[in-house]
């Protein structure tokens, strides 16, 4: 087994979004920091919508998860002002709001619902009939029967995001290694880094688990350490908006077409994202004319000119869900190891709280307040169960190469 010649304070396994922010806050520690992956940057930010919809995102039983989105979303401009400085790159961060609409009755009952659980929530929407939601948007379609206003609900480009991430990342010192984990090193009973695919071992004191759906299969994992998180499929579309059709829409809009869930997104360089299928399929990463037609179908339904525009790309990734759909933040059972993923459909929204989470923990050994909820305990084996041995999962490279598995860890 190769070493590798210095070790690290942390090493951080994954490097998406939630990857890099924790490795940029981690170096601005002073920590000496490693990434390991072999495309960073690519994961999620090829295939996520970017929107940062902490009050049109709310569900039932996830209260306890909308105080961490509302707690990040509340961070994303000064977060956003502080990275495009420290990278000198734009990010795509838009104030431009979010309109959520029903096309008939039944969709409009529930959003009514869910009107009704925001206010309760203290959150800030307003009601708006049809003729209002077309006067703000006149693309929509004439059946539109009402609307939901959420002047907090942002977008950011989440390819932008990456983009910036890693090279703030650079500039703050942070080392990449471009390959992946294939081994969790486990020594005296606590992590102390990480195996690559050509034997080197990169040691750290501590290791932070941020490899998306697949995290929970990374061999090495003791039995008594739960990373309860499933793929869960998503298929989104990017078409472009012409600039005969400028502007088409101003704002994120978002709907409920017959039971099914569409958004389209907007960004200010003329691109248009629509989303997301959801999809219990595993490790399938197909993207289905089936799929492709759904989304075309709910999307020109709520906004006709849509067949108009060129279809310029169709991509299908993962979202690493977690049981309760909350990340996992912050220590495991075995000491030195820290999990952060988890973050189902939330994974961009919650970038900026993820990153100061993991840097406080990092440095401090403390878990701040705001994230205590969300600790991997919670899905926590026994307390017998061993801090030794691996927890028998699949390994990680599977029948995969490391550049499909990187590809593997995209979040909707």
């Amino acid at each position: 087994m190769r070493f590798s010649e210095d070790g690290s304070d942390v090493l951080v396994v994954g490097g998406g979004i939630i990857g890099l922010v924790t490795a940029w806050r981690s170096a601005q520690r002073g920590l000496r920091t490693t990434v390991a992956d072999p495309e960073p940057g690519g994961g999620a930010a090829g295939v996520a919508a970017g929107m940062l919809a902490a009050v049109t995102e709310l569900h039932y039983g996830e209260q306890a998860l909308l105080g961490l989105n509302l707690a990040s979303a509340g961070r994303y401009p000064a977060f956003v002002a502080e990275l495009e400085e420290a990278s000198g790159q734009g990010t795509g961060f838009r104030t431009c709001g979010t309109l959520s609409v029903a096309l008939d009755s039944d969709d409009r009952a529930h959003l009514r619902e869910l009107h009704a659980l925001q206010q309760r929530s203290g959150l800030d929407s307003q009601w708006l009939s049809g003729r209002e939601c077309r006067r703000l948007e006149p693309m929509l379609a004439p059946g539109v029967r009402g609307g939901l206003r959420a002047d907090g609900d942002h977008q950011i480009d989440p390819r932008r995001l990456a983009s910036a991430l890693v090279v703030a990342c650079e500039r703050a010192g942070v080392a990449f290694r471009r390959a992946w984990v294939e081994r969790l090193t486990v020594s005296g009973g606590r992590a102390a880094g990480g195996v690559l695919a050509d034997g080197t071992e990169l040691a750290a004191d501590q290791v932070v688990l941020a490899g998306g759906s697949r995290s929970g299969r990374l061999p090495g994992l003791p039995a008594s350490v739960a990373v309860p998180v499933r793929p869960v499929k998503g298929q989104v579309l990017r078409l472009r908006i012409p600039p005969v059709y400028a502007p088409f829409l101003s704002r994120t809009v978002r709907a409920l077409v017959r039971g099914s869930h569409v958004y389209l997104v907007p960004r200010a360089d003329g691109e248009l994202v629509v989303g997301a299928t959801t999809e219990e399929m595993g490790w399938d990463t197909t993207v289905t004319a089936g799929g492709v037609y759904e989304l075309l179908r709910d999307a020109h339904e709520l906004v006709p000119g849509i067949t108009e525009l060129p279809l310029t790309e169709s991509r299908a990734g993962l979202r690493p869900a977690s049981p309760d759909n909350a990340p996992l933040l912050g220590p495991a059972r075995l000491p030195g190891l820290h999990l952060a993923t988890g973050h189902h459909r939330n994974g961009v929204l919650l970038t900026p709280v993820t990153g100061d989470v993991m840097g406080e923990v990092l440095a401090t050994g403390e878990l701040p307040e705001v994230a205590r909820p969300f600790g991997p305990d919670r899905f926590a084996p026994s307390p017998g169960a061993p801090l030794s041995g691996t927890s028998g999962g699949t390994s990680a490279s599977g029948s995969a190469s490391a550049s499909d598995r990187t590809h593997q860890e995209q979040t909707v």
